[in-house]
């Protein structure tokens, strides 16, 4: 008589998810394969698709989950803060950097992997870490008179995708219960906004993967300098 077969380990959305963090945070996004996840559950490839049609659709799953870490961690730092919109966007800038240094590979997987279809993180407004960023925009809208570019140095060529843009962020404010004038979020700020998140995420990603033209004894100073720079400019700091 054949013995019989064990029962087969039961397989579980957060101990899939479990692995695939560890496999990813130690080896890299390569290591993150459904049959490396099975081997270390002791399943077989096949029992994983009951959770996830594919891989992809997992990656999709810890990119969301790593944006609410992301998330949960500044709104605990900024819950510490005096109410000052120029306080709390300048500590979730100086969070962001922070986290992303520290979790590298998160920070690839859900900053810098290109995917069909990926909105770009700016538009991400009903995500936990773009609700973070919208809520810091609007506490600066309502306190600060920001210093906008003049709307005629802004190239005409970008105009239409800044409308719609600004159409974006004007729907996020109303749904998030933002109360703000409304007139205080034209094409100036919407054009600003670009232009400090295209800063702001340049300086992480070029520390994150050591990317700099020059090497840096330490690159926190470049990146207080940088921050400093954008406050003085829209009129966050008068000093």
């Amino acid at each position: 008589m054949s013995k019989p077969r064990g029962r087969a380990p039961v397989v579980t959305d957060v101990n899939i998810r479990r692995v695939a963090r560890a496999l990813l945070a130690e080896q890299g996004p390569d290591a993150v394969t459904l049959r490396a996840i099975a081997r270390e559950l002791g399943v077989t490839a096949p029992a994983l698709y009951r959770h996830y049609g594919s891989l992809d659709d997992l990656f999709e799953t810890l990119r969301l989950e790593f944006c609410a870490d992301l998330a949960a961690e500044l709104s605990a730092e900024i819950a510490t803060l005096p109410d000052d919109g120029a306080v709390q966007f300048f500590a979730i800038c100086k969070g962001f950097r922070r986290w992303a240094l520290a979790h590298t590979r998160e920070f690839t997987l859900v900053f810098a992997s290109p995917g069909p279809g990926r909105a770009g993180m700016m538009s991400r407004f009903d995500e936990p870490f773009g609700r973070i960023f919208l809520a810091a925009a609007g506490r600066l809208l309502v306190a600060y008179d920001i210093v906008t570019p003049p709307t005629d140095v802004i190239p005409a060529e970008l105009r239409e995708d800044l409308v719609l843009f600004q159409t974006e962020l004007l729907a996020a404010l109303s749904e998030a219960g933002q109360k703000f004038p409304v007139e205080k979020l034209d094409l100036g700020v919407t054009y600003l906004m670009i232009q400090i998140w295209a800063r702001l995420y340049g300086h992480v990603t070029l520390e994150v993967f050591g990317n700099y033209p020059i090497p840096l004894s330490n690159p926190e100073i470049l990146f207080d300098t940088m921050l400093a720079e954008l406050g003085r400019t829209a009129g966050m700091i008068t000093d």
